[in-house]
Protein backbone atom coordinates (compact mmCIF):
# COMPACT_ATOMS: atom_id res chain seq x y z
CA UNK A 1 0.00 0.00 0.00
CA UNK A 2 1.17 3.73 -0.84
CA UNK A 3 1.68 5.20 2.03
CA UNK A 4 1.88 9.33 2.64
CA UNK A 5 3.01 11.14 5.33
CA UNK A 6 0.39 12.18 7.95
CA UNK A 7 -0.78 15.32 7.12
CA UNK A 8 1.15 15.82 3.86
CA UNK A 9 -0.85 15.45 0.93
CA UNK A 10 1.29 16.28 -1.76
CA UNK A 11 4.33 14.90 -3.72
CA UNK A 12 7.35 17.16 -3.17
CA UNK A 13 6.19 17.06 0.74
CA UNK A 14 6.40 13.47 0.66
CA UNK A 15 10.54 13.15 0.52
CA UNK A 16 11.08 16.51 1.68
CA UNK A 17 12.37 17.03 5.52
CA UNK A 18 9.90 18.56 8.26
CA UNK A 19 10.47 22.22 8.46
CA UNK A 20 13.31 23.02 11.40
CA UNK A 21 12.92 24.78 14.34
CA UNK A 22 13.49 28.34 14.06
CA UNK A 23 16.01 30.15 16.43
CA UNK A 24 16.41 33.43 17.19
CA UNK A 25 19.65 35.42 15.93
CA UNK A 26 21.52 37.17 18.43
CA UNK A 27 23.55 34.14 19.92
CA UNK A 28 26.95 35.42 20.49
CA UNK A 29 28.43 31.59 19.39
CA UNK A 30 27.50 31.79 15.78
CA UNK A 31 30.05 29.45 14.11
CA UNK A 32 30.50 28.98 10.98
CA UNK A 33 29.30 25.34 11.36
CA UNK A 34 26.14 26.86 12.84
CA UNK A 35 25.48 29.28 10.06
CA UNK A 36 25.76 26.99 7.73
CA UNK A 37 23.58 24.47 9.57
CA UNK A 38 21.13 27.79 9.22
CA UNK A 39 21.37 28.65 5.89
CA UNK A 40 20.66 25.45 4.97
CA UNK A 41 17.55 25.08 7.42
CA UNK A 42 16.28 28.36 6.29
CA UNK A 43 16.83 26.82 2.10
CA UNK A 44 14.58 23.47 3.51
CA UNK A 45 11.91 25.79 4.90
CA UNK A 46 11.62 27.73 1.85
CA UNK A 47 11.81 25.03 -0.46
CA UNK A 48 9.27 23.08 1.45
CA UNK A 49 7.00 25.88 2.26
CA UNK A 50 7.14 26.90 -1.66
CA UNK A 51 6.23 23.64 -3.05
CA UNK A 52 3.90 22.68 -0.50
CA UNK A 53 1.68 25.80 -1.10
CA UNK A 54 1.96 25.79 -5.16
CA UNK A 55 0.58 21.63 -5.02
CA UNK A 56 -2.33 21.90 -2.15
CA UNK A 57 -3.88 24.84 -3.69
CA UNK A 58 -4.15 22.39 -6.94
CA UNK A 59 -7.42 20.96 -6.53
CA UNK A 60 -10.23 23.29 -7.09
CA UNK A 61 -12.33 23.21 -10.33
CA UNK A 62 -12.21 25.48 -13.45
CA UNK A 63 -8.72 26.97 -13.09
CA UNK A 64 -7.93 29.78 -15.14
CA UNK A 65 -4.12 28.73 -15.22
CA UNK A 66 -3.30 24.72 -15.48
CA UNK A 67 -1.09 22.95 -13.34
CA UNK A 68 0.19 19.59 -13.02
CA UNK A 69 -1.97 18.96 -10.78
CA UNK A 70 -5.52 20.16 -11.33
CA UNK A 71 -5.39 22.96 -13.23
CA UNK A 72 -4.61 25.44 -10.31
CA UNK A 73 -3.07 28.48 -10.07
CA UNK A 74 0.76 28.57 -8.38
CA UNK A 75 0.04 30.18 -4.85
CA UNK A 76 2.97 32.10 -3.44
CA UNK A 77 5.49 30.88 -0.76
CA UNK A 78 3.48 30.69 3.05
CA UNK A 79 6.49 31.86 4.41
CA UNK A 80 5.37 34.98 5.20
CA UNK A 81 1.80 34.55 5.79
CA UNK A 82 2.11 34.15 9.31
CA UNK A 83 0.70 30.15 9.46
CA UNK A 84 0.11 28.72 12.18
CA UNK A 85 2.39 26.42 13.82
CA UNK A 86 -0.42 23.61 13.92
CA UNK A 87 -0.73 24.15 9.90
CA UNK A 88 2.75 22.41 9.44
CA UNK A 89 2.73 18.96 9.21
CA UNK A 90 4.82 16.73 11.97
CA UNK A 91 7.65 14.49 10.99
CA UNK A 92 6.46 12.30 8.93
CA UNK A 93 5.85 8.30 9.28
CA UNK A 94 8.74 6.18 8.12
CA UNK A 95 7.53 4.71 4.42
CA UNK A 96 9.69 2.68 2.00
CA UNK A 97 11.31 4.81 -0.67
CA UNK A 98 9.44 2.63 -3.28
CA UNK A 99 6.20 2.86 -1.64
CA UNK A 100 6.88 6.57 -1.69
CA UNK A 101 8.31 6.92 -5.15
CA UNK A 102 4.89 5.14 -6.24
CA UNK A 103 2.93 7.56 -4.62
CA UNK A 104 4.88 10.51 -5.74
CA UNK A 105 3.98 9.29 -9.55
CA UNK A 106 0.30 8.50 -8.95
CA UNK A 107 0.00 12.21 -7.63
CA UNK A 108 1.90 13.46 -10.08
CA UNK A 109 -1.08 12.61 -12.64
CA UNK A 110 -2.25 15.90 -14.72
CA UNK A 111 -5.66 16.94 -12.49
CA UNK A 112 -4.85 14.64 -9.66
CA UNK A 113 -5.88 15.98 -5.95
CA UNK A 114 -3.16 15.22 -3.46
CA UNK A 115 -4.50 16.93 -0.84
CA UNK A 116 -6.12 14.97 2.16
CA UNK A 117 -8.02 16.37 5.51
CA UNK A 118 -4.76 18.90 5.76
CA UNK A 119 -6.66 22.40 6.60
CA UNK A 120 -6.72 24.67 3.08
CA UNK A 121 -5.00 28.14 3.88
CA UNK A 122 -6.84 31.44 3.25
CA UNK A 123 -3.70 32.04 0.99
CA UNK A 124 -4.33 28.49 -0.98
CA UNK A 125 -8.19 29.31 -1.83
CA UNK A 126 -9.84 30.13 -5.28
CA UNK A 127 -10.55 33.84 -5.50
CA UNK A 128 -14.19 35.09 -5.83
CA UNK A 129 -16.41 34.08 -8.93
CA UNK A 130 -20.04 34.04 -10.11
CA UNK A 131 -19.20 30.27 -11.40
CA UNK A 132 -17.86 28.85 -8.94
CA UNK A 133 -20.85 30.29 -6.92
CA UNK A 134 -23.38 28.67 -9.23
CA UNK A 135 -20.90 25.46 -8.45
CA UNK A 136 -22.42 25.25 -5.25
CA UNK A 137 -26.24 24.57 -6.28
CA UNK A 138 -25.42 22.84 -9.62
CA UNK A 139 -23.27 20.56 -7.84
CA UNK A 140 -25.77 19.48 -5.13
CA UNK A 141 -28.80 19.95 -7.86
CA UNK A 142 -26.35 17.12 -9.87
CA UNK A 143 -25.66 14.85 -6.97
CA UNK A 144 -29.37 13.82 -6.01
CA UNK A 145 -31.44 13.88 -9.39
CA UNK A 146 -30.32 10.20 -8.63
CA UNK A 147 -32.10 6.62 -8.89
CA UNK A 148 -31.50 5.88 -5.14
CA UNK A 149 -33.21 8.88 -4.39
CA UNK A 150 -36.44 7.51 -6.47
CA UNK A 151 -36.15 4.58 -4.28
CA UNK A 152 -36.64 6.54 -1.63
CA UNK A 153 -39.85 8.71 -2.41
CA UNK A 154 -41.47 5.19 -3.65
CA UNK A 155 -41.48 4.08 -0.28
CA UNK A 156 -44.88 6.51 0.40
CA UNK A 157 -46.86 4.81 -1.88
CA UNK A 158 -45.68 1.47 -1.88
CA UNK A 159 -44.65 0.31 1.53
CA UNK A 160 -47.06 2.92 3.77
CA UNK A 161 -50.10 3.21 0.84
CA UNK A 162 -50.20 6.78 1.30
CA UNK A 163 -52.11 9.01 -1.24
CA UNK A 164 -50.36 10.98 -3.79
CA UNK A 165 -51.31 14.08 -2.18
CA UNK A 166 -50.23 13.37 0.98
CA UNK A 167 -46.76 11.71 0.02
CA UNK A 168 -46.05 14.97 -2.52
CA UNK A 169 -46.72 17.57 0.70
CA UNK A 170 -44.74 15.35 3.28
CA UNK A 171 -42.08 14.63 0.62
CA UNK A 172 -41.71 18.28 -0.63
CA UNK A 173 -41.66 19.78 3.50
CA UNK A 174 -39.46 16.62 4.71
CA UNK A 175 -36.57 17.40 1.75
CA UNK A 176 -36.94 21.31 2.78
CA UNK A 177 -35.96 20.22 6.09
CA UNK A 178 -33.48 17.74 5.51
CA UNK A 179 -31.92 20.27 3.13
CA UNK A 180 -31.85 23.03 5.62
CA UNK A 181 -29.73 20.80 8.06
CA UNK A 182 -27.02 20.13 5.30
CA UNK A 183 -27.23 24.13 3.94
CA UNK A 184 -26.39 24.76 7.30
CA UNK A 185 -23.39 22.55 7.74
CA UNK A 186 -21.70 23.62 4.36
CA UNK A 187 -21.23 27.33 5.86
CA UNK A 188 -18.25 25.97 7.46
CA UNK A 189 -15.93 25.02 4.60
CA UNK A 190 -15.26 28.31 3.31
CA UNK A 191 -14.71 29.99 6.41
CA UNK A 192 -12.10 27.06 8.02
CA UNK A 193 -10.58 25.43 5.13
CA UNK A 194 -11.38 21.79 7.03
CA UNK A 195 -13.37 19.05 5.70
CA UNK A 196 -16.61 18.52 7.57
CA UNK A 197 -15.63 15.85 10.20
CA UNK A 198 -12.10 17.66 10.79
CA UNK A 199 -14.90 20.63 11.30
CA UNK A 200 -16.73 18.66 13.99
CA UNK A 201 -13.75 18.61 16.39
CA UNK A 202 -14.20 22.09 17.21
CA UNK A 203 -17.74 21.70 18.76
CA UNK A 204 -17.25 17.57 19.84
CA UNK A 205 -13.88 16.87 20.88
CA UNK A 206 -10.70 15.41 18.80
CA UNK A 207 -11.76 12.35 20.52
CA UNK A 208 -15.81 11.77 20.96
CA UNK A 209 -15.63 13.18 17.13
CA UNK A 210 -14.28 9.87 16.18
CA UNK A 211 -17.71 8.28 16.55
CA UNK A 212 -19.79 10.45 13.98
CA UNK A 213 -17.13 10.15 11.57
CA UNK A 214 -16.76 6.27 11.89
CA UNK A 215 -20.90 6.48 11.32
CA UNK A 216 -20.28 8.69 8.56
CA UNK A 217 -18.24 6.84 6.52
CA UNK A 218 -20.61 3.62 6.86
CA UNK A 219 -23.00 5.97 6.26
CA UNK A 220 -21.32 6.82 2.39
CA UNK A 221 -20.52 3.86 1.98
CA UNK A 222 -23.81 2.56 2.42
CA UNK A 223 -25.31 5.12 -0.03
CA UNK A 224 -23.21 4.12 -2.51
CA UNK A 225 -23.60 0.59 -2.45
CA UNK A 226 -26.87 1.42 -3.19
CA UNK A 227 -26.36 3.67 -5.98
CA UNK A 228 -24.92 0.45 -7.69
CA UNK A 229 -27.51 -1.94 -7.24
CA UNK A 230 -30.02 0.41 -8.40
CA UNK A 231 -28.15 1.69 -11.50
CA UNK A 232 -27.04 -2.12 -12.02
CA UNK A 233 -30.85 -2.97 -11.95
CA UNK A 234 -31.45 0.03 -14.84
CA UNK A 235 -29.23 -1.37 -17.16
CA UNK A 236 -30.13 -5.27 -16.13
CA UNK A 237 -33.79 -4.34 -17.53
CA UNK A 238 -32.82 -2.63 -20.60
CA UNK A 239 -30.98 -5.78 -21.80
CA UNK A 240 -33.83 -7.68 -21.09
CA UNK A 241 -32.07 -9.44 -18.34
CA UNK A 242 -29.06 -10.34 -21.26
CA UNK A 243 -26.60 -8.40 -18.94
CA UNK A 244 -26.38 -9.03 -15.38
CA UNK A 245 -27.05 -6.54 -12.53
CA UNK A 246 -23.64 -7.17 -11.78
CA UNK A 247 -22.16 -5.98 -15.14
CA UNK A 248 -24.42 -2.77 -14.74
CA UNK A 249 -22.67 -2.93 -10.79
CA UNK A 250 -19.30 -2.88 -12.33
CA UNK A 251 -19.76 -0.27 -14.89
CA UNK A 252 -21.15 2.10 -12.05
CA UNK A 253 -18.06 1.63 -9.94
CA UNK A 254 -15.31 1.67 -12.35
CA UNK A 255 -16.31 5.42 -13.22
CA UNK A 256 -17.20 6.39 -9.65
CA UNK A 257 -13.24 5.42 -9.03
CA UNK A 258 -11.62 6.96 -12.03
CA UNK A 259 -13.23 10.59 -10.66
CA UNK A 260 -13.58 10.03 -7.09
CA UNK A 261 -9.56 9.17 -6.93
CA UNK A 262 -8.58 12.13 -9.07
CA UNK A 263 -10.37 14.53 -6.64
CA UNK A 264 -12.12 17.83 -6.53
CA UNK A 265 -11.51 19.42 -9.72
CA UNK A 266 -12.52 16.18 -11.82
CA UNK A 267 -15.47 15.81 -9.49
CA UNK A 268 -16.82 19.53 -10.09
CA UNK A 269 -16.31 19.11 -13.80
CA UNK A 270 -18.16 16.05 -13.63
CA UNK A 271 -21.12 17.40 -11.59
CA UNK A 272 -20.92 20.76 -13.66
CA UNK A 273 -22.26 18.76 -16.65
CA UNK A 274 -23.29 15.54 -15.81
CA UNK A 275 -26.71 17.21 -14.18
CA UNK A 276 -28.38 18.18 -17.97
CA UNK A 277 -28.76 14.74 -19.30
CA UNK A 278 -30.47 14.20 -16.38
CA UNK A 279 -32.89 16.50 -16.43
CA UNK A 280 -34.19 16.30 -19.66
CA UNK A 281 -33.98 12.34 -19.31
CA UNK A 282 -36.13 12.90 -16.24
CA UNK A 283 -38.76 15.47 -17.73
CA UNK A 284 -38.93 12.50 -20.71
CA UNK A 285 -39.93 9.85 -18.24
CA UNK A 286 -42.63 12.77 -16.48
CA UNK A 287 -43.94 13.56 -20.50
CA UNK A 288 -44.37 9.36 -21.36
CA UNK A 289 -45.33 8.31 -17.52
CA UNK A 290 -47.07 11.34 -16.21
CA UNK A 291 -50.73 10.21 -17.69
CA UNK A 292 -50.68 7.25 -15.29
CA UNK A 293 -49.50 8.30 -12.11
CA UNK A 294 -52.92 8.25 -9.85
CA UNK A 295 -53.00 11.95 -8.24
CA UNK A 296 -56.71 11.31 -6.82
CA UNK A 297 -55.13 8.09 -4.68
CA UNK A 298 -56.24 8.43 -1.70
CA UNK A 299 -54.55 6.98 1.89
CA UNK A 300 -55.76 3.72 3.12
CA UNK A 301 -55.04 4.07 6.86
CA UNK A 302 -57.19 6.67 8.92
CA UNK A 303 -56.61 7.93 12.25
CA UNK A 304 -53.74 7.38 14.52
CA UNK A 305 -52.34 4.93 12.23
CA UNK A 306 -52.56 7.62 9.56
CA UNK A 307 -50.81 10.43 11.58
CA UNK A 308 -48.30 7.57 12.09
CA UNK A 309 -47.30 6.94 8.83
CA UNK A 310 -47.31 10.30 7.28
CA UNK A 311 -44.92 11.07 10.18
CA UNK A 312 -42.60 8.16 9.00
CA UNK A 313 -43.10 9.00 5.16
CA UNK A 314 -42.08 12.63 6.33
CA UNK A 315 -39.09 11.21 8.14
CA UNK A 316 -37.98 9.10 5.16
CA UNK A 317 -37.91 12.39 3.36
CA UNK A 318 -35.75 14.07 5.58
CA UNK A 319 -33.21 11.74 6.49
CA UNK A 320 -31.88 11.40 2.73
CA UNK A 321 -31.15 15.62 2.18
CA UNK A 322 -30.46 15.75 6.00
CA UNK A 323 -27.45 12.55 5.49
CA UNK A 324 -25.24 14.88 3.53
CA UNK A 325 -25.01 17.18 6.43
CA UNK A 326 -22.06 15.10 7.64
CA UNK A 327 -20.38 15.63 3.92
CA UNK A 328 -21.42 19.15 3.19
CA UNK A 329 -18.17 21.36 4.27
CA UNK A 330 -15.29 18.92 2.18
CA UNK A 331 -16.84 20.55 -0.96
CA UNK A 332 -16.12 24.21 -0.17
CA UNK A 333 -13.00 24.49 1.72
CA UNK A 334 -10.63 25.86 -1.84
CA UNK A 335 -13.79 28.98 -1.44
CA UNK A 336 -12.80 32.38 -0.13
CA UNK A 337 -12.30 32.47 3.64
CA UNK A 338 -14.77 35.48 3.38
CA UNK A 339 -17.60 33.77 1.75
CA UNK A 340 -20.88 35.14 2.82
CA UNK A 341 -22.49 31.87 5.35
CA UNK A 342 -25.57 33.30 3.76
CA UNK A 343 -24.87 32.47 0.24
CA UNK A 344 -23.22 29.22 0.79
CA UNK A 345 -26.25 28.00 3.06
CA UNK A 346 -28.75 29.75 0.10
CA UNK A 347 -27.28 28.23 -2.86
CA UNK A 348 -26.56 24.64 -0.93
CA UNK A 349 -30.76 25.03 0.01
CA UNK A 350 -31.57 25.50 -3.71
CA UNK A 351 -29.51 23.08 -5.37
CA UNK A 352 -30.55 20.26 -3.11
CA UNK A 353 -34.07 20.58 -2.01
CA UNK A 354 -34.79 21.38 -6.26
CA UNK A 355 -33.04 18.11 -6.95
CA UNK A 356 -35.14 16.05 -4.02
CA UNK A 357 -38.27 17.51 -4.87
CA UNK A 358 -38.07 16.47 -8.24
CA UNK A 359 -37.08 13.48 -7.81
CA UNK A 360 -39.33 12.53 -5.04
CA UNK A 361 -42.39 13.66 -6.97
CA UNK A 362 -41.66 11.62 -10.21
CA UNK A 363 -41.26 8.64 -7.96
CA UNK A 364 -44.34 8.95 -5.58
CA UNK A 365 -46.12 9.17 -9.15
CA UNK A 366 -44.40 6.43 -10.18
CA UNK A 367 -45.36 4.37 -6.73
CA UNK A 368 -48.84 5.81 -7.28
CA UNK A 369 -49.03 4.02 -10.48
CA UNK A 370 -48.29 0.47 -9.63
CA UNK A 371 -51.73 -0.68 -8.38
CA UNK A 372 -53.33 0.48 -11.59
CA UNK A 373 -50.99 -0.79 -14.21
CA UNK A 374 -50.05 -4.57 -14.64
CA UNK A 375 -46.78 -3.96 -16.48
CA UNK A 376 -45.97 -1.41 -14.13
CA UNK A 377 -46.90 -3.97 -10.64
CA UNK A 378 -45.16 -6.81 -12.54
CA UNK A 379 -41.98 -4.61 -12.83
CA UNK A 380 -41.74 -3.56 -9.27
CA UNK A 381 -42.01 -7.00 -8.45
CA UNK A 382 -38.69 -8.07 -10.37
CA UNK A 383 -36.86 -4.24 -8.88
CA UNK A 384 -37.82 -0.32 -8.46
CA UNK A 385 -34.98 -0.29 -11.47
CA UNK A 386 -37.24 -2.53 -13.54
CA UNK A 387 -39.87 0.12 -12.70
CA UNK A 388 -38.47 3.04 -13.98
CA UNK A 389 -37.51 1.17 -17.02
CA UNK A 390 -41.53 -0.10 -17.37
CA UNK A 391 -42.06 3.57 -16.93
CA UNK A 392 -40.36 4.17 -20.87
CA UNK A 393 -41.61 1.33 -22.06
CA UNK A 394 -44.11 2.96 -24.76
CA UNK A 395 -40.73 4.85 -26.00
CA UNK A 396 -39.04 1.87 -27.16
CA UNK A 397 -35.69 1.94 -28.30
CA UNK A 398 -35.03 5.98 -27.38
CA UNK A 399 -36.57 5.02 -24.03
CA UNK A 400 -33.97 2.75 -23.47
CA UNK A 401 -31.33 5.30 -23.67
CA UNK A 402 -33.15 7.44 -21.39
CA UNK A 403 -32.65 4.49 -19.12
CA UNK A 404 -29.77 4.53 -19.69
CA UNK A 405 -29.18 7.87 -18.80
CA UNK A 406 -30.87 7.86 -15.53
CA UNK A 407 -28.80 4.63 -14.32
CA UNK A 408 -25.38 6.37 -14.91
CA UNK A 409 -26.90 8.99 -13.05
CA UNK A 410 -26.91 7.30 -10.46
CA UNK A 411 -22.69 8.05 -10.33
CA UNK A 412 -23.27 12.08 -9.55
CA UNK A 413 -24.46 10.88 -6.21
CA UNK A 414 -22.02 7.46 -4.83
CA UNK A 415 -18.92 10.58 -6.53
CA UNK A 416 -19.40 12.59 -3.24
CA UNK A 417 -20.36 9.65 -1.25
CA UNK A 418 -16.96 7.89 -1.59
CA UNK A 419 -14.53 10.66 -1.91
CA UNK A 420 -16.19 11.95 1.98
CA UNK A 421 -15.70 8.25 3.22
CA UNK A 422 -11.94 8.44 1.93
CA UNK A 423 -11.52 11.48 3.73
CA UNK A 424 -13.30 10.41 6.90
CA UNK A 425 -11.07 7.63 6.45
CA UNK A 426 -8.16 9.96 6.88
CA UNK A 427 -10.06 11.49 9.61
CA UNK A 428 -9.94 8.74 12.54
CA UNK A 429 -6.56 8.33 13.10
CA UNK A 430 -2.74 9.15 12.57
CA UNK A 431 -2.36 5.95 10.74
CA UNK A 432 -5.71 6.80 8.60
CA UNK A 433 -4.31 9.50 7.90
CA UNK A 434 -0.52 8.25 6.44
CA UNK A 435 -2.47 6.68 4.05
CA UNK A 436 -3.21 8.84 0.96
CA UNK A 437 -6.95 9.65 -0.02
CA UNK A 438 -6.44 7.76 -3.52
CA UNK A 439 -5.35 4.52 -1.54
CA UNK A 440 -8.80 5.00 0.40
CA UNK A 441 -10.71 6.10 -2.39
CA UNK A 442 -9.38 2.46 -4.31
CA UNK A 443 -10.27 0.86 -1.41
CA UNK A 444 -13.57 1.44 -0.47
CA UNK A 445 -14.58 1.61 -4.34
CA UNK A 446 -13.62 -2.02 -4.11
CA UNK A 447 -15.66 -2.87 -0.32
CA UNK A 448 -18.75 -0.72 -2.24
CA UNK A 449 -18.45 -3.37 -4.89
CA UNK A 450 -18.44 -6.36 -2.85
CA UNK A 451 -21.26 -5.42 -0.64
CA UNK A 452 -23.66 -4.25 -3.68
CA UNK A 453 -22.88 -7.62 -5.47
CA UNK A 454 -24.00 -9.78 -2.38
CA UNK A 455 -27.46 -7.44 -1.96
CA UNK A 456 -28.04 -7.34 -5.07
CA UNK A 457 -31.63 -8.84 -4.81
CA UNK A 458 -32.52 -6.96 -2.01
CA UNK A 459 -32.26 -3.45 -2.85
CA UNK A 460 -35.75 -2.36 -1.26
CA UNK A 461 -35.26 -4.46 2.57
CA UNK A 462 -31.46 -2.98 2.32
CA UNK A 463 -32.95 0.70 1.79
CA UNK A 464 -35.49 -0.07 4.72
CA UNK A 465 -33.11 -1.67 7.20
CA UNK A 466 -30.61 1.68 6.37
CA UNK A 467 -33.02 4.33 7.10
CA UNK A 468 -31.90 4.29 10.68
CA UNK A 469 -28.63 5.05 10.14
CA UNK A 470 -29.35 8.06 7.75
CA UNK A 471 -31.24 10.05 10.37
CA UNK A 472 -30.88 9.39 13.65
CA UNK A 473 -27.04 10.16 14.32
CA UNK A 474 -27.07 13.32 11.86
CA UNK A 475 -29.59 14.91 13.24
CA UNK A 476 -27.88 14.52 16.78
CA UNK A 477 -24.42 15.77 15.64
CA UNK A 478 -26.06 18.72 13.78
CA UNK A 479 -28.01 19.32 16.83
CA UNK A 480 -24.92 19.47 19.27
CA UNK A 481 -22.97 21.68 16.56
CA UNK A 482 -25.75 24.39 16.64
CA UNK A 483 -26.11 25.13 20.31
CA UNK A 484 -22.07 24.91 20.41
CA UNK A 485 -22.04 27.58 17.59
CA UNK A 486 -25.16 29.28 19.34
CA UNK A 487 -24.40 29.19 23.05
CA UNK A 488 -21.30 29.25 23.33
CA UNK A 489 -18.95 30.31 20.14
CA UNK A 490 -20.60 32.96 18.59
CA UNK A 491 -18.13 35.78 17.14
CA UNK A 492 -15.96 35.88 14.09
CA UNK A 493 -12.98 34.71 16.32
CA UNK A 494 -14.79 32.15 17.95
CA UNK A 495 -12.67 29.57 16.08
CA UNK A 496 -9.13 29.33 15.81
CA UNK A 497 -8.89 27.09 12.53
CA UNK A 498 -5.86 26.80 12.38
CA UNK A 499 -5.80 24.41 15.39
CA UNK A 500 -7.65 21.96 14.01
CA UNK A 501 -5.08 18.99 15.55
CA UNK A 502 -4.44 20.52 18.92
CA UNK A 503 -6.08 19.36 21.31
CA UNK A 504 -4.99 21.71 24.15
CA UNK A 505 -7.23 24.09 21.79
CA UNK A 506 -10.12 21.33 20.75
CA UNK A 507 -12.30 21.20 23.59
CA UNK A 508 -12.74 17.98 25.83
CA UNK A 509 -15.97 16.64 24.25
CA UNK A 510 -17.01 14.84 27.37
CA UNK A 511 -20.52 17.34 26.91
CA UNK A 512 -20.65 16.34 23.13
CA UNK A 513 -19.91 12.61 23.95
CA UNK A 514 -22.58 12.27 26.84
CA UNK A 515 -25.23 14.68 24.76
CA UNK A 516 -24.88 12.11 21.58
CA UNK A 517 -25.69 8.86 23.88
CA UNK A 518 -28.40 10.49 25.38
CA UNK A 519 -29.56 11.35 22.24
CA UNK A 520 -29.21 7.79 21.01
CA UNK A 521 -31.23 6.56 23.89
CA UNK A 522 -34.15 8.74 22.72
CA UNK A 523 -33.71 8.03 19.21
CA UNK A 524 -33.82 3.55 20.36
CA UNK A 525 -37.13 4.68 22.64
CA UNK A 526 -38.63 6.61 19.46
CA UNK A 527 -37.84 4.45 16.48
CA UNK A 528 -39.88 2.67 14.45
CA UNK A 529 -38.10 0.85 11.34
CA UNK A 530 -38.68 -2.82 9.75
CA UNK A 531 -36.84 -4.52 12.31
CA UNK A 532 -37.11 -3.05 15.09
CA UNK A 533 -39.51 -0.67 17.06
CA UNK A 534 -38.90 1.24 20.20
CA UNK A 535 -41.51 1.27 23.06
CA UNK A 536 -42.88 5.06 22.11
CA UNK A 537 -43.10 4.31 18.70
CA UNK A 538 -45.69 1.80 19.68
CA UNK A 539 -47.40 4.27 21.85
CA UNK A 540 -47.68 6.97 18.84
CA UNK A 541 -49.13 3.62 16.72
CA UNK A 542 -46.01 2.87 15.33
CA UNK A 543 -45.09 6.32 14.21
CA UNK A 544 -41.27 6.97 13.85
CA UNK A 545 -40.96 9.30 16.91
CA UNK A 546 -36.98 8.48 17.27
CA UNK A 547 -35.38 11.36 15.36
CA UNK A 548 -37.69 14.07 17.13
CA UNK A 549 -37.21 12.26 20.30
CA UNK A 550 -33.30 12.32 19.98
CA UNK A 551 -33.69 16.02 19.27
CA UNK A 552 -35.56 16.77 21.98
CA UNK A 553 -32.96 14.55 24.42
CA UNK A 554 -30.21 16.22 22.86
CA UNK A 555 -31.26 19.54 22.72
CA UNK A 556 -32.13 19.90 26.41
CA UNK A 557 -28.93 17.66 27.86
CA UNK A 558 -25.99 19.39 25.93
CA UNK A 559 -26.01 23.18 26.57
CA UNK A 560 -26.40 22.15 31.03
CA UNK A 561 -23.68 19.87 30.41
CA UNK A 562 -21.26 21.86 28.26
CA UNK A 563 -21.77 24.62 30.82
CA UNK A 564 -20.09 21.90 33.62
CA UNK A 565 -17.18 20.62 31.21
CA UNK A 566 -16.35 24.61 30.39
CA UNK A 567 -16.30 25.55 34.33
CA UNK A 568 -14.16 22.39 34.99
CA UNK A 569 -12.38 22.41 31.70
CA UNK A 570 -11.65 25.75 31.02
CA UNK A 571 -12.84 24.93 27.49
Amino acid sequence: MAVAPQTTTTTTSASAPPPPTSRQDGSNDNTNNHNNNKASANTNAETYYSDKAATLSTSYPSSPTPSRHGGQPRASSSTATGRHANDVPPPPLPVPSRLRALNARIEGLAGFEARGITRVLPEERRPPSLSDDLQVAIMWFSANISLNNLAAGMLGPLLLELGFLDCALLAVFGALVGSVTTAYMAIWGPQSGNRTMVVLRFFMGYWPSKIPCLLNVVLMIGYATIDGIIGGQVLSAVSGGQMTIIVGIVVVSVVCWVVAVFGMALFHKYERYSWLPQVLALFVLIGVAGPYFDASSKSKATGALLAAQRLSFFNICLYVPNSWAAAASDFYVYYPERTSRRKIFLLTLVGIWTAFCLVYLIAIGLGTGVANIPAWSDANNVSSGALIVAGYAPLKAFGSVCSVIVALGVIANSIPSTYSAALGCQTLGRYGKAVPRWVWSSLLILVEFVLAVAGREHLFLIFQNFLALMGYWVMIMIVIVFEEHMLFRRGKHAFDWSRWEDRSYLPIGWAAFAAFLIGWVGAILGMSQAWYVGPLAQLASTGDVGLWVAVGFTFLTFAPLRILERKLVGR
